[in-house]
């Protein structure tokens, strides 16, 4: 009588152990890799800039993509480097230091200047960032503060008549309405704004993270619009922003991150010395030595990281 008893014991504890590891496995697949950190006491910067080596056939959006970076922001960080064709045991910079924007740190941050997304946790002193598509030009993403109105798992695509018209003109016919699954442009989650029509969602094409090829919604990685489905409650307040230049303290030294500028109209002269300077004059608190050549110099080469100005 022990020995089944014991045999029956064994299967039960070995079912037990399957359930656990498929529990796990889930969670490791269905989990992303996300930039989260604890907000500075004191400070702006958050992270640090990382290097890696090239490996064979890989682009500068792959290596981005490892890294939760996006192309653009890869493209700044290494000047010089082929960004499609990139040669095999080259080092790059991985530039996941970041500046956090100006103003109140809450809810959603769209900095356009850098195509970066900041969440702000509610309750903890957390940020977690996403590199993000934005508004190509004539398409523009809208600078505005709005809230997330609802959210929608699956959703279907309806493009708007201007939309559909410009698919038209080029021979590219859309249907009224674009069902869930591996052609819908929105990809499995998205987030709905006070602003019209303008959504930050997914994407079933990776490769426009980082860059400006939407029509004016907000595009994230697969992986990231799902943590920020899941991280992000109806009602949050979401601002957009268009800084070139952020400007912050890290352990006491005051640091410049510098961005190319969006090339609307609107944008002309915002990456101007006069900016510039009153970028700085915000950060400092009283009297400090700022070194203005070494500045001056940052800001010209658009690195797209933190770099020590005093």
């Amino acid at each position: 009588m022990v020995r089944p008893m014991k045999k029956n014991r064994d299967k039960k504890l070995s079912r037990k152990t399957k359930i656990l590891v498929a529990t796990l496995l889930y969670f490791i697949s269905s989990s992303s890799f996300a930039l989260t950190f604890a907000l500075p006491q004191g400070g702006d910067v958050v992270g640090e800039v990382q290097m890696t080596t090239v490996r064979r056939g890989e682009s500068l959006g792959e290596i981005g993509r490892r890294y939760d970076v996006g192309v653009y922001e890869m493209i700044e960080a290494n000047p010089g480097v082929d960004p499609w064709l990139p040669r095999a045991g080259t080092v790059v910079v991985v530039p996941t230091q970041f500046i956090l924007p100006s103003g109140p740190r809450q809810g959603i941050v769209l900095n356009l200047a850098e195509m970066r997304l900041y969440y702000y946790d509610p309750v903890k002193p957390l940020v977690t960032t996403f590199p993000v598509g934005i508004g190509k030009k004539n398409w523009s993403t809208p600078l505005a503060n709005t809230t997330i109105t609802t959210k929608a798992k699956e959703p279907s695509e309806v493009p708007p008549a201007s939309i559909r018209a410009e698919h038209k003109a080029k021979g590219d016919i859309l249907p009224a309405v674009v069902p869930p699954g591996p052609d819908n442009p929105l990809g499995r989650f998205a987030l709905y704004l006070g602003l019209g029509s303008y959504r930050i969602h997914g994407t079933n094409k990776p490769g426009g993270i980082g860059v400006r090829g939407t029509h004016g919604c907000i595009r994230l990685y697969p992986e990231d619009i799902q943590t920020l489905f899941y991280m992000v409650p109806v009602g949050t307040s979401v601002r957009f922003i268009h800084e070139p230049y952020k400007v912050g303290w890290h352990r006491n030294r005051l640091y410049l991150e510098a961005h190319q500028p969006l090339t609307d109209g609107r944008y002309l002269g915002s990456d101007s010395a006069d900016n510039l300077k009153r970028a700085i004059e915000r950060a400092i608190t009283g009297s400090h030595n700022v070194n203005w050549t070494s500045a001056q110099m940052e800001a010209k080469s658009q690195k797209g990281y933190p770099i020590r100005i005093d």
